[in-house]
């Protein structure tokens, strides 16, 4: 069976099939849609869809409802993650499961509400204080979108962390037609709890890449603690605590960020140019790469959906024999400073972008590439 869907339909399928029993949200464009697919849906299934009176009650509505057991998603566009970001710090501090999307649209502020950019992709790593990492995850189409939600559900129980879905306008807005077997997937495994016979723990000051199972409240006195903690959270400025605690936000994520990485590396043998895209820039990348090698030139594609944790260890594979690198980006060269920090001095990083929200065509990457004279 074919459908015809768009990338908002195809995370709020997603986000359903995960498990996901609780929304909360505020109308912005282009995320709307994601909003009334939520409202619509999540009650259907037992599941409660609240639409909130701004995005930072939404954000300590699904904070709340998360550590009470619920599994949470949340959508909205750039203005909206300016105002989640405090919020998003008190997530990565209480280690609080939940999925945000955040459909990027041009800005600053306002911006241009209707046009598609890719102009959050830093902002979405370092828009909170503390500078401890999180995950974000970049879907190409409407298909990886699907994909890339159920990804982010798992992820989020797995490291008990916020994860982005950085998508787009374009993607969320544009409808395409997709078998119905790729909107199909195994459900979540049930959420870790902690058994009723262990001690809470919000961490493990021994082992910093260990991730604690939530502790059930009917069963534990829970300590939800927004300023730094102890591992029985208790609030503390004892130097080794507060060293603990920071080394196991930190490890948590970086020590797992192979595990962690989505991508996909179309290596052609003994080329020594590669392309190096994301999202939305990634379906024009790819054709480009198609029409320059039966123009009988060999190049070679990497597409990453994992943005942060970056991924080093792809890139360094990617990156090694190249003579020259191509970023695509809708953005002004915000990922390219992840590439330019890996490739070597020897090699040729140059970007082609966008900042008019006008899409990238496979006819620009050619012909701005500067290897198919």
């Amino acid at each position: 069976m074919r459908e015809f869907i768009n990338g908002a339909d195809a995370i709020s399928r997603a986000a359903l099939d995960a498990g996901c029993d609780f929304f909360a949200g505020y109308p912005i464009t282009p995320a709307t849609p994601i909003l009334l697919n939520m409202v619509r849906e999540l009650p259907l299934v037992g599941g409660i869809a609240i639409q909130a009176e701004d995005e930072i009650a939404a954000i300590g509505m699904c904070i709340g409802a998360a550590i009470g057991g619920k599994r949470v998603l949340t959508a909205t566009s750039g203005p909206g993650i300016s105002l989640y970001s405090e919020n998003i710090g008190l997530a990565i501090m209480g280690e609080v499961p939940m999925v945000i999307v955040n459909c990027q649209r041009m800005g600053p502020a306002t911006g241009a509400a209707t046009t598609t950019s890719q102009g959050d992709i830093q902002f979405m790593r370092w828009g909170t204080s503390g500078g401890l990492p999180l995950i974000v995850l970049a879907p190409v189409d409407a298909a990886d979108a699907y994909a890339c939600t159920r990804q982010a559900f798992e992820l989020a129980e797995r490291f008990r962390v916020p994860v982005i879905i950085a998508t787009d306008k374009e993607t969320v807005s544009a409808a395409v037609t997709l078998d119905g077997h790729v909107l199909t997937a195994e459900p979540l495994a049930p959420r870790r709890i902690l058994p009723t016979d262990q001690p809470f723990r919000s961490y493990n000051p021994d082992k910093p890449a260990e991730v604690v199972p939530l502790a059930d409240m009917d069963s534990h006195i829970v300590r939800f603690n927004t300023s730094s903690h102890d591992p029985e959270g208790y609030l503390t400025k004892k130097p080794e605590r507060l060293a603990a605690l920071n080394r196991h936000l930190e490890e948590k994520i970086l020590a797992h960020a192979d595990a962690i990485t989505r991508y996909h590396f179309d290596r052609d043998d003994g080329a020594r140019t590669l392309f190096i895209s994301y999202g939305i820039s990634a379906a024009s990348t790819q054709q480009a790469v198609l029409d320059a090698r039966k123009k009988g030139h060999s190049v070679s594609c990497l597409t990453l959906t994992t943005l942060w944790p970056v991924p080093e260890s792809i890139l360094k594979e990617a990156l090694s024999g190249m003579e020259r690198v191509i970023v695509v980006e809708m953005n002004n060269r915000q990922y390219r400073r992840e590439i330019d920090r890996l490739a070597h001095p020897e090699q040729e990083v140059r970007s082609i972008i966008s900042l008019s929200g006008e899409l990238i065509s496979p006819v620009r990457i050619l012909a701005e590439g500067g290897v198919f004279a």
